[in-house]
Protein backbone atom coordinates (compact mmCIF):
# COMPACT_ATOMS: atom_id res chain seq x y z
CA UNK A 1 0.00 0.00 0.00
CA UNK A 2 1.63 3.80 -0.77
CA UNK A 3 2.63 5.71 1.20
CA UNK A 4 -0.73 8.54 1.58
CA UNK A 5 1.33 11.97 0.60
CA UNK A 6 1.18 15.41 3.32
CA UNK A 7 -1.89 16.66 4.02
CA UNK A 8 -2.51 19.87 2.76
CA UNK A 9 -4.33 22.48 4.64
CA UNK A 10 -7.49 23.50 3.65
CA UNK A 11 -7.34 27.17 1.79
CA UNK A 12 -9.65 30.00 3.40
CA UNK A 13 -11.68 30.22 0.80
CA UNK A 14 -12.41 26.23 0.99
CA UNK A 15 -13.00 26.82 4.27
CA UNK A 16 -15.38 29.49 4.01
CA UNK A 17 -17.27 27.42 1.74
CA UNK A 18 -17.19 24.50 3.48
CA UNK A 19 -18.66 26.10 6.47
CA UNK A 20 -21.15 27.71 4.82
CA UNK A 21 -22.21 24.42 2.57
CA UNK A 22 -22.40 23.04 6.04
CA UNK A 23 -24.32 25.43 8.01
CA UNK A 24 -26.55 25.45 4.98
CA UNK A 25 -27.21 22.06 5.43
CA UNK A 26 -27.92 21.54 8.82
CA UNK A 27 -30.29 25.09 8.52
CA UNK A 28 -32.15 22.43 5.95
CA UNK A 29 -32.39 19.61 8.27
CA UNK A 30 -33.48 21.31 10.87
CA UNK A 31 -36.39 22.90 9.09
CA UNK A 32 -37.16 19.45 7.85
CA UNK A 33 -37.43 18.34 12.03
CA UNK A 34 -39.20 21.28 13.00
CA UNK A 35 -41.83 20.50 10.04
CA UNK A 36 -42.56 16.74 11.56
CA UNK A 37 -42.30 17.80 15.31
CA UNK A 38 -39.40 15.91 15.65
CA UNK A 39 -36.33 16.79 17.44
CA UNK A 40 -32.67 15.25 17.42
CA UNK A 41 -29.28 15.68 19.94
CA UNK A 42 -27.59 17.72 21.12
CA UNK A 43 -27.83 21.37 22.19
CA UNK A 44 -30.18 21.72 18.67
CA UNK A 45 -32.26 19.23 20.23
CA UNK A 46 -32.53 21.03 23.40
CA UNK A 47 -33.05 25.02 21.03
CA UNK A 48 -36.19 22.67 19.34
CA UNK A 49 -37.43 21.44 22.70
CA UNK A 50 -37.73 24.85 24.33
CA UNK A 51 -39.21 26.27 21.17
CA UNK A 52 -41.85 23.21 20.90
CA UNK A 53 -42.44 24.02 24.71
CA UNK A 54 -42.37 27.34 25.15
CA UNK A 55 -42.94 29.36 21.84
CA UNK A 56 -39.30 30.67 22.52
CA UNK A 57 -37.98 32.09 19.08
CA UNK A 58 -35.10 28.87 17.73
CA UNK A 59 -32.65 31.14 16.38
CA UNK A 60 -32.46 33.04 19.90
CA UNK A 61 -32.63 29.69 21.78
CA UNK A 62 -29.62 27.54 19.76
CA UNK A 63 -27.00 31.21 20.77
CA UNK A 64 -27.84 31.21 24.20
CA UNK A 65 -27.51 27.75 25.19
CA UNK A 66 -24.08 27.17 23.42
CA UNK A 67 -22.39 29.81 24.95
CA UNK A 68 -21.46 27.77 28.00
CA UNK A 69 -19.77 25.99 25.12
CA UNK A 70 -17.91 28.46 23.13
CA UNK A 71 -16.56 29.08 26.70
CA UNK A 72 -15.10 25.48 27.28
CA UNK A 73 -14.06 25.57 23.16
CA UNK A 74 -11.97 29.17 23.94
CA UNK A 75 -10.24 27.54 26.66
CA UNK A 76 -9.85 23.71 25.81
CA UNK A 77 -9.28 24.88 21.92
CA UNK A 78 -8.57 27.23 21.41
CA UNK A 79 -10.13 31.10 20.20
CA UNK A 80 -9.98 30.43 16.91
CA UNK A 81 -11.75 26.99 17.19
CA UNK A 82 -14.56 28.83 19.56
CA UNK A 83 -14.92 31.82 17.20
CA UNK A 84 -15.98 29.50 14.06
CA UNK A 85 -17.92 27.52 16.30
CA UNK A 86 -20.01 30.60 17.30
CA UNK A 87 -19.84 32.29 13.17
CA UNK A 88 -21.31 28.76 12.54
CA UNK A 89 -24.21 28.43 14.94
CA UNK A 90 -25.26 32.27 13.84
CA UNK A 91 -25.06 31.21 10.31
CA UNK A 92 -27.45 28.00 11.27
CA UNK A 93 -29.88 30.57 13.16
CA UNK A 94 -29.81 33.08 10.15
CA UNK A 95 -29.91 30.30 7.77
CA UNK A 96 -33.07 28.94 9.30
CA UNK A 97 -35.00 32.03 9.32
CA UNK A 98 -34.39 32.23 5.92
CA UNK A 99 -35.62 28.85 5.41
CA UNK A 100 -38.91 29.50 6.79
CA UNK A 101 -39.39 32.32 4.31
CA UNK A 102 -38.94 30.61 1.24
CA UNK A 103 -39.44 27.10 1.71
CA UNK A 104 -43.02 25.53 2.59
CA UNK A 105 -42.92 21.87 3.56
CA UNK A 106 -46.19 21.59 5.22
CA UNK A 107 -47.29 18.39 3.49
CA UNK A 108 -44.17 16.30 3.65
CA UNK A 109 -44.27 12.88 5.20
CA UNK A 110 -43.48 13.60 9.08
CA UNK A 111 -41.21 10.11 9.31
CA UNK A 112 -39.79 10.70 5.89
CA UNK A 113 -39.00 14.30 7.22
CA UNK A 114 -37.26 13.10 10.52
CA UNK A 115 -34.83 11.05 8.71
CA UNK A 116 -34.03 13.43 5.48
CA UNK A 117 -34.05 16.26 8.49
CA UNK A 118 -31.61 14.14 10.75
CA UNK A 119 -29.22 12.98 7.64
CA UNK A 120 -29.06 16.46 6.04
CA UNK A 121 -27.51 17.79 9.63
CA UNK A 122 -25.06 14.76 10.25
CA UNK A 123 -23.66 15.47 6.59
CA UNK A 124 -23.79 19.34 7.91
CA UNK A 125 -22.05 18.49 10.77
CA UNK A 126 -19.37 16.57 9.01
CA UNK A 127 -18.67 19.10 6.96
CA UNK A 128 -18.25 21.72 9.54
CA UNK A 129 -16.33 19.91 11.63
CA UNK A 130 -14.13 18.68 8.49
CA UNK A 131 -13.21 22.92 8.21
CA UNK A 132 -12.03 23.03 11.65
CA UNK A 133 -15.39 24.24 13.61
CA UNK A 134 -18.09 22.95 15.47
CA UNK A 135 -21.92 23.77 16.32
CA UNK A 136 -20.91 24.24 19.66
CA UNK A 137 -22.57 22.15 22.38
CA UNK A 138 -22.25 18.56 22.42
CA UNK A 139 -20.42 18.86 19.37
CA UNK A 140 -17.29 20.25 21.67
CA UNK A 141 -17.33 17.79 23.86
CA UNK A 142 -17.47 14.97 21.12
CA UNK A 143 -14.58 16.67 19.23
CA UNK A 144 -12.40 16.86 22.67
CA UNK A 145 -13.08 13.89 23.54
CA UNK A 146 -11.89 12.38 20.28
CA UNK A 147 -9.13 14.67 20.19
CA UNK A 148 -7.18 13.79 23.40
CA UNK A 149 -8.91 10.51 24.54
CA UNK A 150 -9.05 8.89 20.92
CA UNK A 151 -12.83 8.24 21.23
CA UNK A 152 -14.86 8.55 18.18
CA UNK A 153 -16.51 11.89 18.11
CA UNK A 154 -20.35 9.97 16.48
CA UNK A 155 -19.98 7.43 19.24
CA UNK A 156 -19.52 10.38 21.94
CA UNK A 157 -21.86 12.57 20.13
CA UNK A 158 -25.02 9.59 20.14
CA UNK A 159 -24.02 8.65 23.67
CA UNK A 160 -24.82 12.70 24.76
CA UNK A 161 -27.81 12.50 22.13
CA UNK A 162 -29.64 9.65 24.07
CA UNK A 163 -30.48 11.83 26.88
CA UNK A 164 -32.07 14.66 25.14
CA UNK A 165 -34.41 12.47 22.78
CA UNK A 166 -35.35 10.90 26.06
CA UNK A 167 -36.42 14.24 27.42
CA UNK A 168 -38.55 14.89 25.01
CA UNK A 169 -40.94 12.45 25.62
CA UNK A 170 -41.96 15.53 28.22
CA UNK A 171 -43.22 17.38 25.37
CA UNK A 172 -43.17 15.60 22.20
CA UNK A 173 -45.99 12.85 21.49
CA UNK A 174 -43.65 9.18 21.78
CA UNK A 175 -44.25 8.36 18.43
CA UNK A 176 -42.80 11.45 17.23
CA UNK A 177 -39.76 10.61 19.77
CA UNK A 178 -39.75 6.69 18.56
CA UNK A 179 -39.30 8.52 15.06
CA UNK A 180 -36.47 10.93 16.39
CA UNK A 181 -34.52 8.41 18.17
CA UNK A 182 -33.87 6.34 14.62
CA UNK A 183 -33.39 9.47 12.93
CA UNK A 184 -30.95 10.71 15.64
CA UNK A 185 -29.11 7.01 15.20
CA UNK A 186 -28.71 7.98 11.87
CA UNK A 187 -27.11 11.38 12.32
CA UNK A 188 -24.73 9.65 14.64
CA UNK A 189 -24.12 6.92 12.41
CA UNK A 190 -22.76 9.24 9.76
CA UNK A 191 -20.37 11.19 12.16
CA UNK A 192 -19.13 7.71 13.31
CA UNK A 193 -18.38 6.55 9.98
CA UNK A 194 -16.96 9.17 8.79
CA UNK A 195 -15.40 11.32 11.22
CA UNK A 196 -12.78 9.29 13.68
CA UNK A 197 -9.41 9.51 14.79
CA UNK A 198 -6.54 9.06 11.87
CA UNK A 199 -9.68 8.85 8.76
CA UNK A 200 -9.52 12.22 7.43
CA UNK A 201 -6.28 15.07 8.39
CA UNK A 202 -7.72 17.42 6.49
CA UNK A 203 -7.91 21.36 8.58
Amino acid sequence: MSTPPDTVPHSFVENVLGVLTGTFLVSLGLLFLTTSAAVTGGTTGLALLLTYAAGLPFSVVLVVLNVPFFALAAVKMGWGFAARSLLCVVLVSGFAELHHRFVDLADLDPVYAAMAGNLLVGIGLLIVFRHGASLGGFNVVALLAQERLGWRAGHVQMALDVGVVLGALAVVDPANVLVSAVGAALLNLVLALNHRPGRYLGA
